[in-house]
């Protein structure tokens, strides 16, 4: 038997004579601040979870959370897993197609969202027969026999809720790939990820109970659950969330005002705060910013060099994926960084390079990163397709899907998911390569590569980039493009073509979405778009 996950602020609230120290900082769009105590968001979640009951969605039902992020994020997160329900967490833009891929795979028969939202489910309705009833965050009555306010129910609850202890193996949350081939995927984590996802917060971000923590993820990926919700709950931490969008004035002063000490973001973030030529960031006190971390993609190493010229600080990358529940691979403060590495694995985690056949390859070698399993945050399941579940486990490891390789001194180096990998001419070129070369030049917002197929090259690389402002696009602009990758790495690695483009299509977590831009050149159907970042 193990803890509830929806018990984890009850730990830290106050009581008779003890301080109810600050749980969450919620920063709104327009920078101030609200304050949550524990013992405050443990008792929302207590009322969120007497109201589960109520209306008969507790015990074994899947809740879906369809909102932006605001105070009831955290309070139906939390009491969606005292009442032993399973949290699915969806981004607040999904449209049409992609809520009903998750609503109907995963059989959710609640949806706690906005009145703003709701013409577009009821609107999906017919196609989701396992929903029963929708919570509305924002309505101060019911709307309809099965579409309730929350704020009146929420105001009747009582905040007590005693949740018994939960078998380890419990559901507790699913999360949606992003569907790089096909539909997405439901992946399915238990209450007993928490040991894992708490000692790999404490090992590699080194939290310290006075500081102050924020992760940039949104509620609807798997970062922003485990290391947005989950993890800083655990150890007891103040965490801040922004209620707002991407704005580097705004992100720096939250960094400034709310004296981050460690901040969780992505790749992409980061490329697009350097990019902001009309940003000083010198003239922001960020002196208690001690550690930044990154997550969602390979860092470039151009970046890596950008955040120790500019910021004064390492970035430390760190590799994990929604299956895995928890970082896997990591650099943290005391090890030394390799711009471009992974860094090395967790303590309790044993990481392998292994070839198509199952056996260990040689250092520098490229092939399968794969996992000793088990470990307590590992996914259980592909909804509805246990069949692929099982195919990525063989000979007691896990296949991650990616291709890395090892060096000498034990650092992992990610080379390319295992589809997104370029073979042209016998050479294998791996993608990140060419977009972190690339990205070297002043001229360039941001790159993708992907291979196309070609009779003669068998691959050919072709090249996206997004101009910074005010660059023309010549003739004499592209050949640099080619020679500078060519230098860079290598012959075989030279881009054959270069499209230039308004934007590079990333999901919410900011990966690059290779398989669009590959399908959008061959002028294919490129499949699912619902986590394109800004998708509507």
């Amino acid at each position: 038997m193990g803890k509830n996950l929806g018990d984890i602020c009850r730990a830290w609230s106050g009581g008779v004579g003890r301080p109810d120290p600050v749980a969450l900082r919620l920063v709104q769009s327009d920078l101030s601040p609200r304050d949550y105590t524990f013992g405050q968001i443990d008792a929302l979640a207590g009322q969120f979870a007497n109201v589960l009951r109520d209306v008969g969605q507790d015990a074994g039902k899947v809740v879906a959370l369809f909102m932006p992020k605001c105070i009831e994020v955290f309070a139906s997160f939390l009491g969606t897993l005292k009442a032993k329900s399973t949290v699915l967490s969806l981004f607040a833009n999904f449209g049409d197609l992609a809520l009903i891929d998750r609503l109907a795979d995963c059989g959710a028969s609640c949806v706690v969202t906005r009145r703003a939202s709701l013409e577009r489910l009821q609107r999906i309705w017919p196609s989701l027969p396992a929903l029963q009833v929708i919570l509305l965050i924002d309505s101060a009555v019911d709307v309809a026999p099965n579409v309730l306010s929350l704020p009146s129910r929420l105001a009747r609850a009582s905040s007590e809720w005693r949740t018994a202890t939960v078998e380890e193996d419990t559901p507790s949350l699913i999360h949606y790939t992003s569907g790089s081939t096909g539909k997405p995927k439901g992946v399915l984590h238990v209450h007993g990820a928490a040991p894992h996802i708490e000692h790999s917060m404490a090992e590699i971000m080194q939290l310290g109970r006075d500081d102050i923590y924020w992760c940039t993820a949104d509620h609807g990926w798997i970062t922003g659950t485990s290391y947005g919700i989950i993890g800083p709950w655990l150890l007891g931490i103040t965490q801040v969330q922004f209620a707002g969008g991407f704005d580097p004035d705004h992100w720096f002063r939250i960094l400034q005002d709310q004296r981050v000490s460690v901040w969780y973001t992505a790749p992409t973030a980061l490329r697009m705060l350097s990019r902001a030529d009309d940003i000083d960031y010198r003239r922001y006190d960020i002196s208690h910013l001690r550690s930044i971390f990154s997550v969602g993609e390979p860092l470039n190493p151009e970046i890596s060099r950008w955040g120790r010229a500019v910021l004064d600080r390492d970035i430390h990358d760190t590799w994990f994926q929604t299956e895995t529940g928890g970082i896997m691979i990591a650099n943290r403060p005391g090890l030394a960084i390799r711009p471009g590495s992974m860094g090395k694995p967790v303590s309790s985690i044993a990481a392998a390079i292994l070839d198509d056949a199952g056996n260990p390859c040689a250092t520098r070698t490229t092939g399968h990163l794969c996992l000793r399993y088990p470990w307590t945050s590992m996914f259980r399941d592909y909804l509805n397709r246990t069949d692929t579940y099982r195919a990525k486990f063989a000979n007691g490891y896990y296949d991650s899907g990616d291709l890395a390789f090892q060096d000498e001194d034990g650092y992992f180096w990610f080379a390319a998911r295992n589809d997104d990998v370029i073979n042209t001419s016998g050479h294998l070129v791996s993608p990140f390569e060419v977009e972190s070369a690339l990205l070297e030049l002043a001229e360039v917002a941001e790159s993708g590569a992907v291979g196309v197929p070609d009779p003669i090259l068998f691959e050919k690389i072709v090249v996206f980039v997004a101009l910074r402002k005010g660059v023309a696009v010549t003739d004499e602009l592209r050949m640099k493009f080619r020679l500078h990758v060519a230098n860079r790495l290598s012959a075989a690695a030279t881009p054959q073509d270069v499209v230039i483009v308004e934007r590079i299509p990333k999901n919410k977590s900011g990966k690059i979405l290779r398989r669009v831009l590959r399908a959008r050149y061959l002028g294919q159907d490129p499949g699912d778009l619902s986590t394109i970042e800004d998708q509507a």
